[in-house]
């Protein structure tokens, strides 16, 4: 029952992280009247973002694991045993990739004008090397702030939602800075670009190479500093 819980709530969230991206849009362009080349109101979006981020956050927190990005689920998977991996793989992956189409059908159906999703502006090498080392950065900085640093709840959202912003700015121009394969998936689908070397090489290949990466290097560096603390206090109660 666990595991069908968390496939809903991938399903769920994955479908509403979409959404939440085109109604923050929605409301700064075409509410509240910014123009998309106005400073202010990219101030204004990025505001709005991060409360969205805290929102999710605090949503994946009520469902006890629930996920809207496949590259999350992979570093989950990979660091939690051979049966978690095949898990995260073979089924939390494909249905959040599954509601993020979803998603985009539904905007596209409800508001045809929308845009068509994140746009590849350099060469497909330079694209896969930008979304893997934001990639990269995204899940040390995540596996570091779920397993090595102390915090409460608003201070850790708040270091993720600044740092996931900031490498989306970075990003932006080049590839989206999308660092959600997923997200990226729903719209190519909706464009028939899904199985495209571009899509498949910049947002897809490079972001999982470097997840991959990212958690061998994190246990590679940070684990065995973990045991030697462990080692140490048994030695420092006894003396």
């Amino acid at each position: 029952m666990g595991r069908i819980s968390l496939v809903v709530s991938d399903l769920v969230l994955s479908f509403m992280w979409i959404w939440a991206g085109v109604l923050v849009n929605i409301l700064v362009h075409g509410v509240l009247g910014f123009s998309r080349k106005d400073t202010t109101g990219d101030i204004v979006r990025y505001l709005f973002l991060v409360i969205s981020m805290f929102v999710f956050t605090f949503l994946q927190k009520l469902t006890k694991g629930g996920l809207y990005n496949p590259l999350t689920a992979l570093a989950s998977g990979v660091s939690g045993g051979f049966g978690s991996f095949i898990f995260s793989v073979v089924v939390r992956i494909p249905v959040e990739v599954l509601g993020s189409i979803l998603a985009v059908k539904h905007i596209i159906h409800v508001f045809p004008e929308i845009g068509k999703g994140p746009k590849l502006n350099v060469a497909i090498h330079h694209g896969a090397l930008t979304e893997g080392i934001l990639t990269f950065f995204i899940v040390m900085l995540s596996l570091g702030l779920t397993r090595k640093i102390p915090g409460s709840f608003f201070m850790k959202t708040w270091i993720a939602s600044i740092a996931k912003l900031t490498l989306h700015v970075l990003g932006a121009d080049l590839t989206g800075g999308c660092m959600n394969p997923a997200a990226v998936m729903g719209w190519a689908y909706a464009r028939g670009e899904h199985i495209t070397q571009e899509h498949l090489l910049v947002y897809w290949l490079g972001p999982v190479k470097a997840t991959l990466l990212a958690v061998w290097f994190f246990n590679v560096v940070f684990k065995p500093l973990t045991e030697e603390q462990q080692q140490d206090k048994p030695k420092a109660k006894s003396e």
